[in-house]
């Protein structure tokens, strides 16, 4: 079980150090906005007992100094809130970028845990939320804290026993706002799983429509969907329900606070231990503490929330990544295409080996089948040779040095694969076929002709800069098979690997596609995954598997002699031209 993180805020400091001149002059400027507080607190002391006293020359010039510090103060704003936008928008920015890079590099059974749906929300709305809680930290967080402390300076000036009598009641609202936070956090980590949940749901549901209309399932997955809508409903009602009871409760204190200071300050004008124009501004200051203390307690929440959030990003950067490549790793030029499985094993689970002492040896421009029952680990080989995966024991060897010793992108680009499930990025033809190599467009027409794609993708509105809608929906099956194909042999590489290469296409389709792909085995070594045996009986070596291991091998009509499980799975198939010999 993945966990849970624990993480501040303050790991994000780092982020904002490129930002830094900007950030002092944001701060100037708050400085400058905050010093206009406790001015105008004084202003008005003076301006509240001249207009009881009728003395309108004396309001007239307190209310033009006030409204000149009024426009510096907005001014300063102003330039605060410009000025810090930027650093705090990039922190968020880079948050994000940071996590995509990092999800790039997990170890894929790490990823495979997490649906697309929560992936989603994690990059989207909980990066969304960190960024908000890191502008609202350094723009108005930081300075309703600085106007805190310089509004109660200044009354503690005025007169520090009164203020003694103010501080009393600081004590129950921080506790009634920390008592608030932790409770809103765990309803704010619930309320952003049952999103992530629903997330995923609908992209599910999105995905499998033809699925569920073909099986007359509508209303098993409208339940769902209801259930979880209710779930999230639910959630956010018990997140806004303490929102809701949070800010009446802390309000209600601090008008009780208010009164008591009043009563208070009546009392000491009374006995002569302060002067009117001093209670007066000592009211004013009292005033403006209430602005800065509902924005801290609004963005404590906020902050609890945004913790949630920014605990999920880092929850998924401290998953296990994938196996980096040695310090000075071997850069082995054109791969020849030699490769031996040497007494591997291997288990996603501890205890549940998938692949078991297996050894097998392919020669150079061989073409090899790989056959077997699913779960026979086959497509586990796969995942082994590209090192997605590092055996548990045992080596593989490509041209007779440990894979796990070479550059994996060196290598990577030299094997071209075609997976069994086709994903195609959204974006024209010819970049789906480049898919950000960086190869010319000739060679891509090259690829396609090779995998019989070059004649339909020319008959299409724009050819090769034809647009690929999400998941290739407006191509048939066939023909997003033949351009993935044409995505395997661009760049000429030297090992291909073929998850059933031609399982999508009809037979008119399958044979073209076959001839071209004999062209494109020339010269290479090639690894077949086959489901249908009708497709590898001209391989040089078909290797039969089973529960992780070698059951047999040998050439097609090699294996039918032997009666063993190879012809069990042709007569399941209805392959019956049996040698007679």
């Amino acid at each position: 079980m993945q966990r849970k993180t624990k993480t501040s805020f303050l790991e994000l400091v780092p982020l904002l150090h490129p930002h830094i001149r900007r950030l002092g002059w944001g701060i100037l400027f708050m400085v400058i906005y905050v010093s206009c507080w406790p001015v105008l607190a004084w202003l008005a002391g003076q301006l509240i007992p001249s207009i009881g006293e009728g003395n309108l020359t004396k309001v007239f010039n307190v209310v033009s100094i006030s409204l000149l510090v009024f426009l510096i103060q907005k001014v300063a704003q102003f330039l605060q809130d410009i000025l810090l936008a930027a650093p705090a928008l990039r922190v968020s920015q880079e948050l994000r970028k940071q996590l995509f890079f990092k999800l790039q590099r997990l170890e894929l059974s790490s990823l495979e845990k997490l649906s697309s749906g929560d992936i989603t929300y994690r990059l989207t709305e909980d990066a969304d939320r960190v960024g908000e809680v890191v502008y609202k930290t350094i723009q108005d967080t930081t300075p309703s804290l600085m106007q805190l402390i310089a509004v109660f300076g200044y009354m503690l000036w005025l007169d520090i026993n009164l203020s003694i009598a103010t501080v009393l009641l600081t004590p129950l609202v921080a506790i009634l706002v920390s008592m608030f936070g932790s409770k809103v956090l765990k309803a704010a980590e619930n309320s952003q799983k049952q999103v992530s949940d629903l997330a995923a749901l609908i992209v599910e549901a999105i995905q499998g429509i033809p699925l569920v209309r073909a099986y007359a399932a509508e209303r098993w997955l409208e339940d769902r969907f209801e259930e979880e809508i209710n779930l999230h409903r639910e959630a956010k009602y018990k997140n806004l329900s303490l929102l809701a009871l949070q800010h009446p409760v802390v309000g209600f204190i601090e008008a009780a606070g208010i009164l008591a200071v009043l009563i208070i300050g009546a009392v000491r004008i009374k006995t002569g231990e302060l002067n009117t124009e001093g209670f007066s501004s000592y009211v004013a200051a009292l005033l403006m503490l209430i602005d800065p203390i509902s924005h801290l307690t609004s963005n404590f929440n906020e902050l609890k929330q945004g913790q949630a959030s920014l605990e999920r990003l880092k929850e998924i950067e401290n998953r296990p990544k994938e196996p980096l490549d040695l310090k000075n790793p071997t850069s082995i030029g054109r791969i020849e295409g030699h490769i031996e499985f040497k007494n591997i094993s291997f288990s996603y689970k501890e205890g549940l080996p998938v692949i078991n002492n297996l050894s097998l040896k392919i020669k150079a421009g061989e073409v090899v089948a790989l056959v077997g029952s699913s779960g026979a680990g086959k497509s586990t080989l796969f995942s082994l040779l590209l090192r997605f995966y590092t055996t548990n024991k045992g080596i593989i060897l490509l041209d007779g040095n440990d894979i796990n010793t070479i550059k994996s992108k060196e290598m990577r680009r030299q094997i071209g694969l075609v997976p069994q499930q086709i994903n195609m990025f959204s974006g024209s033809i010819a970049e789906a076929i480049r898919i950000g190599r960086k190869l010319s467009d000739s060679e891509i027409i090259e690829a396609a002709k090779i995998a019989n794609a070059h004649e339909f993708i020319m008959k299409l509105p724009q050819g090769y800069s034809t647009l690929l809608q999400e998941r290739g929906t407006n191509l048939s099956g066939g023909q997003l098979q033949r351009i993935a194909i044409a995505r395997a042999v661009l760049g000429n590489p030297s090992l291909l690997l073929l998850d059933e290469a031609t399982s999508a296409l009809d037979a008119e389709a399958e044979a073209s596609v076959q001839v071209g792909l004999k062209q494109a085995m020339k010269n290479r070594t090639v690894i077949i995954i086959a489901h249908r045996l009708a497709t590898v009986q001209e391989a040089d070596l078909i290797v039969v598997m089973h529960n992780g291991t070698i059951i047999d091998s040998g050439t097609h009509n090699d294996l039918l002699r032997r009666e063993g499980a190879y012809k069990e799975l042709c007569e399941r198939q209805m392959i019956k031209d049996f040698p007679t010999n």
